[in-house]
């Protein structure tokens, strides 16, 4: 693990201006851009720590407040630790600002995020990395076909929703995608069945893409993330094993 600088910054957008958080090896030198989409919680104290482990092994993390439209991260106020009798009050707050997060809205930022870590002197040319979680590994998909020449390698982690009725469900776009994904699959997630898990992953073999579908069995809609009930401490280990493999196959660090 190398030293990490870690601070906050505003990124222009087409529709304003997002706060995000940046973290990457405290060397001056150029490293492998990582694009961290968040969960519904949004950018803090947990998620920061995230990108800096990341960073800390050689990688140029970002991690963008995807609902800045709605406000500056916290958008909700939060507990120390989310537990579920809390989740439904934070959840009616914060499901219409998610809705209005639209497909095409979450692509035209994306593309803003991508040209941003691309004019970055910290990051190195070439393509980038995205990994995301519950909404943001809906997003990493969604990234990684609408900008294949931009998207090396992609990861989902307890995301759900990646099968849906929806003409646009993630599962019926697969087809551009270059990138190798990832998913990690909670085993007690309504909103990924084992069905749909099914259904994705035939729908990845028709596409001809690159991917590894994994079930984390015990574990919950949220694993890996520490500040919240549905943590699980096995699986988180599991993710970031995952992820720094997929990233160390097709974003090595020492490149």
């Amino acid at each position: 693990m190398t030293n990490v600088h870690a601070a906050s910054l505003d990124l222009p957008t087409p529709d304003g201006t997002a706060d995000a958080y940046l973290a990457h090896p405290d060397d001056g030198a150029p490293h492998p851009g990582v694009l961290l989409y968040m969960d519904a919680f949004g950018l803090r104290p947990a998620l920061e720590e995230m990108a800096r482990r990341l960073a800390g092994h050689g990688y140029t993390v970002l991690v963008p407040n995807v609902l800045y439209r709605a406000g500056r991260a916290p958008l909700v106020e939060l507990p120390d630790h989310i537990n579920p009798a809390e989740r439904p009050d934070i959840f009616g707050k914060l499901a219409p600002i998610m809705q209005a997060l639209t497909p095409e809205r979450a692509m035209r930022d994306a593309g803003a995020y991508l040209g941003w870590l691309a004019g970055s002197p910290l990051v190195s040319d070439g393509p980038v990395g995205t990994t995301g979680y519950c909404m943001g590994g809906v997003l990493a998909v969604r990234t990684a076909a609408a900008f294949p020449d931009r998207v090396a390698a992609a990861a989902s982690f307890h995301a759900g929703r990646l099968v849906t009725d929806a003409e646009d469900s993630p599962h019926r776009l697969l087809r551009p995608i270059t990138a190798e994904l990832y998913f990690g699959h909670a085993d007690h997630d309504q909103s990924m069945t084992a069905e749909h898990i099914e259904t994705l992953e035939g729908a990845l073999d028709a596409a001809g893409v690159r991917y590894r579908s994994e079930l984390y069995e015990g574990a919950h809609h949220g694993y890996t993330q520490p500040d919240t009930a549905a943590y699980h401490a096995e699986a988180n280990e599991r993710h970031w094993q995952a992820l720094l493999d997929l990233l160390s196959r097709t974003l090595p660090a020492g490149a």
